[in-house]
């Protein structure tokens, strides 16, 4: 049987949910369908989804389409604060589902989703839901989607009644010219061969070869096919489910080629273990193996584990078995230092890679009750486990935590899962803004060992470049790799990118490059009794001790500069509110690139700053009578003019040189 792990994506609110549900309704998978009002939905199981009727973690779910094609159905957030959740679904997708209301139509995250989806190859169909509802409009939500997502999409079946509970769809057959014309025109504009043979035809082809031309071109991501129907009613999703079965390519399983595994989802289990959500792309994963894992970031080592039990996902979710295999989905235990984004294996499965702009707000994370730090620390590192995209960040000095953040929802839901899972209680700080840091120019700085003002008993000679902006940070070597044992050369290159989360300003420094240009120890003394000196011996702590010290000095003659994050928008406005928006705009530091008339109103494009996105969503409703429709997506850092802002530290500052040996004593 083929396996097709098929991803459901949508803006919130567009029923991304309801369709899973009747998805699996339809298929045999449930006897009764769930509601999302009422939190009986199979893929939100968390009681705070139930609660707030949205969609937080990923799910997994899974039913048979005729007699050889399983699909695991990933259930996927809505809302922009859960992205990132998002984001580490897409390298294990073979195919899409892309949902739109036939409502509200396209929205900002349909756009995101869309060119993420293409951008990575990903096979997507369209599905236009909500047919049976009040001012659905088939016809306009097909002209928008070309208009605004992609021109390259057919319409698969005509529409009849929208707007009504009766709403129904009629697919288009094989003997319908008028379709069979519309199809050719798509699939020919993308195909010189088949444009050739609809020439030699004189302009008619088979139906069979237009839809298996349609089903590669789908695979390729040249087209998207558009479905119609309702999730409530069921209208139109039997036609979808054909359609995911034509068109949507399945995995491909080379089960007997070298293990290669992506884990995207990181649960505990009933006893605290770490469960692994792991798709294989080559392979099998078997109970009892003894497996390396790792790669989740760049800078922690590839550690060895051995697979206790996995469970592999069927209709009746995850059962037990004795391994999975290449193209399935599985439930992995026993690794315990697993974490989301990691490889399994030694084979060429995908790397962790970012899809959608990194986290722009941060807040601080304050317990209620002082005696609660202790197990609030506990609780988020958990939560960082299933999220690494929250960046928890220590200050020890000031004893605060610092959380990264998509919005102000993702505040309210770490608020409800730290009280409910794990009976503590929080407030939070105001959100403020993540800047980043980017070197100016070159500095180099380097220490020597014996030589004063170096305490440390080591050499480090440290050169600070910058780099292509989205290259993130490179270290390199310009001394001989076995000029040092390696256990030192680890030591110099972990204390350089931890040392690059806080630059002269506190934030993060990217993009740059450094270079190790010196390097010197004293190797192991001992007494004539044979017990080992510490005072005449190089140990790794040196160089960690040392490396901050340099690399401060090396930025300081760099310099950095501040860069915040911004936004583009597309705002659409009454043509009579122009001129009042205008200077709103420009108080907010929003820089519109285009105005244009559309309709009977206009349409901005530009950039806003970050940091004022949610007041400009504030002031709109007022400003537009209501009318107003602002999309917004991280799309760029740009350098803050002025005085640059900037964070307080975090660890003993190497910038202060006194105040850092104060703290960072070398133990003897």
């Amino acid at each position: 049987m083929h396996t097709l792990n098929l991803g459901i994506l949508a803006h919130v609110d567009a029923g991304k949910t309801s369709l899973t549900e009747r998805l699996l309704h339809a298929t045999g998978v449930i006897d009764t369908l769930g509601s999302v009002d009422a939190g009986s939905t199979r893929t939100d199981p968390l009681a705070l989804e139930r609660r707030r009727g949205i969609t937080i973690k990923s799910a997994v779910a899974s039913f048979v389409i005729g007699d050889d094609l399983a699909v695991n159905l990933i259930d996927t957030p809505g809302h922009p604060d859960f992205i990132a959740e998002v984001e580490r679904v897409l390298s294990v997708l073979d195919g899409a589902v892309l949902v739109v209301s036939a409502v509200e139509g396209v929205q900002a995250q349909t756009r995101v989703l869309l060119r993420t989806l293409r951008r990575l190859r990903i096979p997507t169909l369209i599905f236009v839901n909500k047919l049976d509802r009040g001012g659905a409009d088939a016809t306009r939500v097909l002209r928008d989607i070309a208009g605004r997502l992609t021109p390259a999409v057919v319409a698969m079946g005509s529409v009849q009644r929208a707007g009504a509970r009766s709403a129904a769809v009629s697919p288009y057959g094989t003997g319908d010219p008028a379709f069979a014309t519309r199809l050719a025109d798509l699939l020919t504009r993308r195909n010189d061969a088949l444009l050739a043979a609809w020439l030699r035809a004189g302009g008619a082809l088979p139906q069979d070869r237009l839809r298996a031309e349609l089903a590669a071109q789908t695979g390729r991501v040249l087209v998207h096919p558009v479905f119609f129907g309702s999730a409530v009613t069921g209208a139109g999703v039997a036609d979808l489910i054909a359609g995911i079965a034509e068109l949507l390519p399945a995995a491909a399983a080379d089960v007997e080629g070298p293990l290669a595994g992506s884990v995207f989802k990181v649960e505990r289990g009933p006893a605290g273990e770490k469960v692994a959500y792991v798709r294989m792309f080559s392979g099998q994963l078997r109970v009892r193996d003894r497996v390396p894992f790792g790669g989740g970031r760049p800078d922690e080592p590839v550690q060895e584990g051995k697979v206790t039990s996995v469970g592999v996902f069927e209709a009746d979710g995850a059962v037990p078995g004795e391994a999975v295999r290449a193209g399935q989905i599985g439930l992995v235990r026993g690794l315990g230092g697993i974490r989301v984004g990691d490889t399994i294996g030694t084979g060429a499965g995908p790397h962790a890679q970012r899809h959608f702009a990194p986290p722009t707000l941060e807040t601080v994370v304050v317990p209620r009750r002082a005696a609660d730090r202790a197990a609030l620390h506990t609780a988020l590192t958990r939560l960082a486990e299933q999220d690494p995209l929250i960046d928890l960040r220590q200050d020890p000095i000031r004893r605060e935590t610092f959380v990264s953040l998509y919005g102000e929802v993702q505040k309210e839901v770490i608020e409800a899962t730290l009280a409910e899972e794990f009976g503590v209680r929080v407030g939070f700080r105001a959100s403020t803004t993540i800047h980043i840091e980017r070197p100016a120019g070159t500095g180099a700085a380097v220490e020597f060992i014996g030589v004063d003002p170096n305490p440390f008993l080591g050499t480090v000679g440290l050169r600070v470049e910058p780099a292509p902006v989205g290259s993130g940070v490179a270290f390199r070597l310009a001394v001989e790799l076995g000029s040092m044992p390696a256990a030192f050369m680890t030591a110099i290159e972990e204390t350089v990118r931890e040392t690059l989360h806080q630059g002269l300003y506190g934030w993060r420094v990217v993009d740059c490059t450094v270079t190790l240009t010196h390097s010197g120890y004293w190797a192991r003394q001992s007494h004539a009794h044979g017990t080992f000196d510490k005072s005449m011996s190089s140990t790794a702590g040196d160089f960690r001790g040392l490396t901050p010290l340099v690399l401060a000095a090396a930025l300081q003659q760099a310099g950095t500069e501040v860069y915040e994050p911004v936004h583009r928008f597309r705002l659409e406005i009454p043509g009579d509110v122009l001129d009042a928006m205008l200077p709103v705009l420009a108080r907010l530091h929003a820089l519109p690139a285009s105005t244009v008339a559309h309709g009977s109103g206009y349409l901005l494009e530009g950039d806003v700053p970050a940091a004022r996105v949610h007041e400009l969503q504030q002031q709109l409703p007022t400003l537009t009578r209501g009318e107003g429709v602002l999309e917004c997506a991280f799309d760029h850092h740009r350098r803050v003019r002025g005085t640059p802002p900037a964070r307080p530290r975090t660890d003993h500052d190497p910038l202060d040189r006194k105040q850092y040996l104060l703290h960072v004593v070398r133990r003897v």
